[in-house]
Order: structure tokens, then sequence, then C-alpha cells
């Protein structure tokens, strides 16, 4: 197994640490080791893909299991993030039909030996996902963690400085959500699409 396999498979490891560490509020500093543990995660899935192609390693595995690494990661803060309050569940009930919709869609693909790799669409959307996501989990840091906003106030020098910080995580969750949510739809429908002639086979 490659150095990007092995790197997408530690990225799925990841997903149930994260779980634990956001969830089980007893743990010290969970939340913040939790959204240390995503932003480790999220950058493996750029350093996977760009180690895979600068070294002509790109594999049927990683083709499947890459796109199947970040519905997970991203599915899981989702749920996580509803349970906080900070994202809507009928949007993360949306985007992760989509995500489940898709992956059918690359099961009746692999059935018929077509592998269905990540579309420019579906990169954006991963990419703009994980922003939003790293967004509300700092969000959630300044709002919850009292020492993390206190760090926030001494780093710049001004009492009210996390207040400002807070308010511009709370919007910029918002608008890259909507953000999200539209280009989650969009590439939904391009997969579907670009593919038909998967179910136009099936028949």
């Amino acid at each position: 197994m490659n150095l990007a396999n092995k790197l997408t498979l530690m990225r799925i490891f990841l997903v149930p640490v994260f779980l634990i560490f956001i969830v089980v509020r007893q743990i010290p500093y969970g939340r913040s080791i939790a959204t240390a543990i995503f932003i480790i995660a999220a950058i493996t899935d750029k350093l996977d893909g760009y180690i895979a192609r600068s070294r002509n390693q790109v594999t049927k595995f990683g083709k499947i299991m890459d796109p199947l690494a970040d519905k997970l990661l991203v599915s899981s803060a989702l749920i996580a993030l509803v349970e906080f309050h900070v994202i809507p569940a009928w949007i993360a009930i949306v985007i992760i039909a989509r995500e489940f919709a898709v992956t059918g869609l690359r099961s009746v693909a692999a059935g018929e030996g077509i592998v269905i790799a990540a579309s420019w669409w579906g990169k954006i959307k991963t990419f703009i996902q994980i922003v939003t996501i790293i967004f509300a989990l700092l969000f959630i840091n300044l709002r919850k963690n009292y020492d993390f906003r206190k760090f926030v106030d001494q780093f710049a020098l001004l009492s009210n400085h996390s207040a400002q910080v807070e308010k511009f995580l709370r919007y910029g969750t918002d608008i890259t959500l909507a953000i999200a949510f539209i280009v989650t739809l969009i590439s939904g429908i391009d997969y579907f699409y670009k593919n038909r002639h998967v179910f136009i086979n099936d028949k």
C-alpha cells in the first residue's frame, strides 16, 4: 500500500477519534482537540491527492476510498455541529443525503467495472464544506471555551477582541454554509448527469 492510500486510511481512522473528543464533554479541552484533529484530517485530504499525482500512484483503491473518507469526515462533523445548534439539521440532512446518493451511484458503477473519480465540482464542494466546518468548530471553541477566549483576547491585546472574532466566525459559518449547500446540490446533479449512462446500461 502506497503512502497516499495510508493517509486516506488514517483520515478514516481519525473520524471516530474526532467524534469522541467533540461529543464527550467530560474530556478536558475536548472541543479544541477535536478541532485540531479535524484540521489535520483535512490536511491529509489535500496531501494524499498531491502525493498520489506527483508520484504517479493513483490507484482504484484511492479513487474509491478518498471520496469515502471525505464523506465520513464531513458527515460526522455535520452531525456533531447539529448537536451544538450551529448548523440547521435540515441542511445537514440534505448534504449527507447527497453523499449517500453519490456513494450509491459509485457502487452501481463499480458493479459494472466503472470507477467514478471525484469531479471538479466534488472537490470544490469538499473544500467549502471543510472551510465551513472549521469556521463552526472555532466558533464553538470561542463560545464554550473560556481559556480559548482568553487566549484570543491576550493575543490581540484587546479585551473585547474575542467577541469580534466570535461574530466573524458566526457570519463566516453562515455564509460558507450557504455556499456549501448550493455547491453540494450542483455537484450532486453534475455527478448523476455525467454518469447517467450507468443507469441506462443497468436496464
